[in-house]
């Protein structure tokens, strides 16, 4: 996951309001008073020599005016935060650092200047530290690091057997977010193969549509959280992080409100891509429903052996839900 941290140099309180509005990650603010101020405002890790994280310590700032100072900045421990500014706009040591570095920050102006750092080297730096004197800056950076999140690719998959089952928990993903048509959340019964089981965005004759809400199946089926990770569905609590994608497989972070388990009739859904099976388990109604290839929702109930849905495929193997390499056998 992107991160957007805002440097507050001198204390502003119209920056640091516009960078908590916005939802910043973090606030970096060397003065001791400001950084007293600035958490009496909201819950923020501030970042400063006495703060959540120690300026100095836990996060290093070095200013890039040459190949020493490229070379000082790969060298911290890998645990340690990096916060590097070039004294003019250069993408070689960025390019350099990100090659050697997870945990690397860059001193950006505005959103173009995050744009670049965002995206260089495709993989781009861990988040960008926004130092300005223009509030309404802060919210256009906060919304191109929202939109630079993963984005995955999604294959056809085609349905191969529906297999209406008996009661079983059900869970429904509640967030604080609103969707869209086209888009939901990645679960599966094997974290190697999943669909895209689509928001209640559509309204029928019995129902109002919730568009906040997955109704993302059985209990123990993965549903993929931010930072290439996994989830049980029934380990989701309020104030979790998932992701929601969309139909081009484009992510954004959501946080979970509330997780609602309730007992429900079942049905198992299989499909296949190339040689590739992926199966899940769903609610057994009309409001529960996939995603076809062009974004459109199609229920359950109208689903049929030979449609074709979205899913994701990557190679099975998770341990606490971070992806490992091992030999595994999901059935």
């Amino acid at each position: 996951m992107k991160e957007l941290w805002v440097w507050v140099e001198p204390y502003d309180k119209r920056i640091v309001t516009a960078a908590i509005e916005a939802g910043a990650t973090a606030l970096v603010i060397p003065s001791e008073e400001g950084a007293r101020e600035a958490s009496q405002l909201a819950r923020i890790t501030v970042i400063s020599p006495q703060g959540d994280m120690k300026l100095g310590e836990d996060v290093v700032y070095v200013k890039i005016e040459g190949k020493e100072d490229e070379e000082k900045a790969a060298k911290f421990p890998p645990h340690v935060k990096v916060i590097v500014e070039t004294t003019d706009w250069t993408v070689i040591p960025l390019e350099n650092l990100i090659a050697q570095r997870e945990e690397l920050y860059a001193v950006v102006r505005n959103a173009q200047e995050a744009e670049v750092a965002l995206q260089t080297l495709e993989k781009g730096v861990r988040g960008v530290v926004l130092r300005t004197e223009d509030p309404s800056e802060v919210k256009r950076v906060s919304s191109l690091v929202e939109s630079s999140q993963e984005t995955l690719n999604l294959v056809s998959v085609k349905i191969t057997r529906i297999l209406p089952l008996g009661l079983g928990d059900r869970v429904c993903v509640d967030t604080t977010s609103l969707m869209h048509r086209g888009e939901g959340m990645l679960v599966g019964n094997s974290s190697g193969g999943m669909f895209l089981v689509h928001a209640e965005t559509e309204e029928n004759p019995y129902v109002a549509a919730r568009p906040f809400r997955v109704n993302a199946g059985a209990v123990h089926m993965y549903i993929r959280i931010p930072d290439n990770r996994t989830k049980y569905l029934c380990e989701l609590n309020a104030g979790d992080r998932v992701m929601i994608y969309d139909y081009r497989g484009k992510g954004r972070v959501a946080y979970v409100g509330r997780s609602k388990v309730e007992r429900r009739p079942m049905i198992l859904i299989e499909g296949k891509h190339d040689r590739k099976k992926l199966s899940c388990i769903l609610q057994n109604a009309e409001t529960i429903r996939l995603t076809r290839p062009d974004g459109s929702p199609v229920s359950v109930a109208e689903l049929k052996e030979g449609d074709e849905v979205l899913g994701y495929l990557e190679e099975a193997g998770r341990h606490f839900g971070m992806k490992v390499e091992e030999t595994i056998i999901e059935k």
